[in-house]
């Protein structure tokens, strides 16, 4: 199903909301108010839903306002960018819009965008750093191109293309009772006080599940929310954490040491997420293929 509109219905759209008055936006955009409340009229009739509210001072938009807006940012950023391009064809320009989970930002890109960043100079990136389920979300919902995410999710909409394998493992201190093992087994754990991330974490809810298939359970004394803060407190002395392998500190740490746990070996798969029924822009798709590359040999 095609949708009838044109791209100053969007701007339209875009400048109400963001002025948050029809008077304002139509000074923004050089129109008469008729004219932009006619735009916004005929964008609310191709979607089939009111998308602002009005009032006699406020205007703003609905719910289903609310979630068109990113997807009409993000048209427009890339209808500008694309004049940019035709504009100038000897610079190569563009933006791409990315979600990965906090993980992947650290350890995932820096490498793969300092080198993208010297062959393309001239494309930005912005970069939303989510939690692996907000993360999905904006995928599925057109306010990303595509997302560096865990692997778990059933959504038949999405796509998922692995680049690495990341181990759980037991993080503590170099003078912990458990650094004297070169391996650990789950039931090591139990007489220790044990720091987790809470239940809204995927890396937690892909723990769980894992451990449940083998009839075992965290014992846990801390919930934090953020996987930096659990290493926090264990640099504190105040217990041990089972943490991705990514992370943990990569190079030699004074107070921190690491331990493979095993019996299961229970690990997270990343990848790339997009939505089968989209097209990554030119630049997004220069983009993944330089993230495979750089990482599916590792």
């Amino acid at each position: 199903m095609s949708i009838n509109c044109e791209i100053l219905d969007l701007r339209a759209f875009q400048a109400v909301v963001e002025l948050e008055s029809f008077h304002r936006a139509a000074d923004a955009l050089h129109i008469s108010q008729p004219a932009l409340t006619r735009r916004i009229q005929k964008l609310e009739q191709a979607i089939g839903a009111p998308l602002l509210e009005r009032t006699t001072r406020h205007v703003a938009p609905t719910a289903m306002g609310q979630e068109v807006m990113p997807l009409v940012r993000r048209m427009l950023e890339e209808f500008d960018g694309s004049l940019f391009a035709m504009k100038d064809g000897a610079q190569r320009r563009g933006l791409i819009t990315m979600a990965c989970v906090p993980t992947a930002a650290f350890y995932f890109l820096p490498t793969v965008i300092k080198t993208f960043s010297q062959q393309y100079p001239h494309i930005r990136l912005r970069i939303r750093d989510l939690t692996a389920n907000e993360g999905l979300q904006a995928v599925a919902r057109g306010e990303v191109e595509f997302g560096i995410n865990l692997m778990g999710n059933s959504d038949p909409e999405l796509s998922f293309e692995p680049l690495i394998d990341d181990p759980f493992v037991l993080a503590m201190r170099k003078d912990h009772p458990l650094a004297a093992f070169e391996t650990i087994e789950w039931s090591q754990l139990e007489p220790h006080p044990l720091v987790v991330v809470d239940r809204s974490s995927g890396n937690r809810t892909l723990l769980d599940g894992a451990l449940a298939r083998h009839n075992l359970k965290l014992n846990w004394f801390y919930e934090v929310t953020h996987l930096n803060t659990s290493l926090g407190l264990v640099e504190a002395g105040l217990g041990i954490s089972v943490l991705p392998r990514l992370a943990t500190p990569q190079d030699d740490h004074p107070f921190l040491i690491t331990r493979p746990i095993v019996n299961p070996v229970v690990s997270r798969t990343i990848g790339i997420v997009q939505r089968r029924s989209g097209a990554l822009s030119p630049a997004a798709e220069k983009f993944v293929t330089m993230l495979l590359e750089t990482w599916k040999t590792q």
